[in-house]
This record gives structure tokens, C-alpha cells and sequence, in this order.
């Protein structure tokens, strides 16, 4: 297949997957990568074909959102290994941002604290008497 034939038919996987939310979850991406693969396409072409075309057509890429997050995530722990309650709002209205209203806030919430666990980025700076991640964990159902 050509390389615009592989994006008609990254196109129409996308249209397919993501038509009610606009939005294209990592298991979506597998199986978009799953049938790129079948076709013979290398793997990183196909990630990058892959983006290219969800944002031509407007939709969000969950892997791209969680690579952003990460990175601004290891960049705030970068500078004293913990995480402060401000350099948390940042990073969760960089994410809303990105995700563009295609999740909800709790969700979006969510995405981050998994991240952060995910990467050990779970120290966090806390008040005097006030622990706001573990409050905020609680919250969104997370222990």
C-alpha cells in the first residue's frame, strides 16, 4: 500500500473508533496499529501516520496527552523530586487544554494521578496539616 492509501485507511479506522467522543484511547491506537501492521506497515510509520492524521482530522490521541503529561510531570519533580500543589494545577490545565473538553475534569484528574504513580512521581510538597494529593486520590476513588 502507499503511503496516502495508509492514511485513507488510518482515516477511516479513526472515523470508525473515535465517532462519538472524537477521542482515540490506547486500545483504539492498538487496534488501528494492529491492522497497519497486517498491511505491512514498519510500526513507527505507522504511529507517526498514525498522529498525523488525528490531528488533520481533529481528534485526540490518548498516548500523545499521556506522553505530554509525563514529561511535564518529570519536569516538576525534575528540580527537588516532589510536586507541589501549584506545579500540579499547571500540568492539570495543560491537560485540559490538550484533551480539549473530550474528557471530563475528574477524568482528566485521574490521567494525572495514574501518571504520576505510574512514573514514582508521588512525592508531593503538603501543608502543615493538609495532605491535598492524598485527599485528592480519595476523591477520585484511587488508594
Amino acid at each position: 500500500m502507499t503511503h496516502e492509501e495508509i492514511k485513507t485507511r488510518f482515516t477511516d479506522e479513526i472515523k470508525l473508533r473515535g465517532y462519538e467522543d472524537r477521542y482515540i484511547d490506547r486500545n483504539e491506537e492498538r487496534e488501528i496499529l494492529q491492522i497497519a501492521i497486517q498491511l505491512g506497515v514498519n510500526i513507527d510509520a505507522a504511529r507517526a501516520d498514525l498522529a498525523e492524521v488525528c490531528i488533520a482530522e481533529g481528534y485526540v490521541l490518548e498516548t500523545a496527552i499521556l506522553k505530554m503529561v509525563r514529561e511535564q510531570v518529570e519536569a516538576a519533580a525534575a528540580n527537588d523530586g516532589r510536586i507541589d500543589r501549584a506545579e500540579f494545577d499547571l500540568i492539570l490545565t495543560n491537560a485540559r487544554a490538550a484533551v480539549g473538553g473530550k474528557k471530563t475534569d475528574r477524568q482528566v484528574k485521574t490521567l494525572l494521578v495514574q501518571v504520576m504513580e505510574d512514573t514514582g512521581n508521588n512525592r508531593v510538597r503538603r501543608g502543615w496539616f493538609t495532605n491535598w494529593y492524598a485527599s485528592l486520590k480519595k476523591e477520585l476513588g484511587i488508594v
